[in-house]
């Protein structure tokens, strides 16, 4: 089983990485985190060279990434909020995922040919809304080749609360963990 984590936090040791730990730790098979942070992708111009060749042009750090997430068994989506929504450069990555729709759209190919499930891993300081961010990762999750309903963690209220002390966070990341296995 091999899992595709995209994580769009900037925090090495923050809330969003202790709970990718704890889901980590009790994952079966094998796994990439691809950091939006340290990644060294660039976003989609729109340059429209997918339309017509159905993968992107760039040549940086998300090659290594189409060729896992065609391939993997799941995908999880892992960000804090901010402004409701997942991180700029979370967002950035996952623009370049306009060459699997294209793929699709324009050429009549299926770029990720493997059925996935996925997941949604949401961190929030305060007590700010998380819907937009939860609706952008579920429209990556199928441009990805996800299927079916993702799972969401939300792990609110981190400027008072770890997110390891949140039971409820823990819980469910161990569900989401579950729910990965098949």
């Amino acid at each position: 089983m091999k899992t595709l984590i995209l994580n769009g936090s900037p925090h090495k040791e923050g809330n969003t990485a202790s709970l990718l730990k704890l889901f980590t730790e009790r994952l079966r098979g094998e796994y990439i985190i691809v950091s939006a942070y340290d990644g060294g992708i660039s976003p989609c111009t729109d340059c429209r060279y997918c339309q017509k060749h159905g993968k992107c042009c760039k040549k940086d750090g998300m090659e290594e990434v189409y060729g896992y997430a065609a391939g993997c068994d799941n995908i999880l989506i892992a960000s804090p909020v901010y402004f409701s929504e997942l991180t700029p450069p979370l967002l950035a990555v996952g623009s370049r995922f306009q060459a699997f729709y294209c793929a699709r759209r324009f050429l009549g190919s299926e770029p990720a040919p493997k059925a996935k499930r996925g997941g949604i891993l949401l961190i929030g300081g305060g007590d700010g809304e998380y819907y937009m961010a939860e609706k952008s990762a579920a429209i990556l999750l199928k441009i990805m080749g996800a299927a079916g309903d993702f799972p969401l963690v939300y792990c609110g209220n981190t400027d008072n609360v770890n997110s390891e002390e949140n039971r409820e966070a823990v819980r469910k990341v161990l569900d989401l963990v579950d729910s990965f296995a098949g």
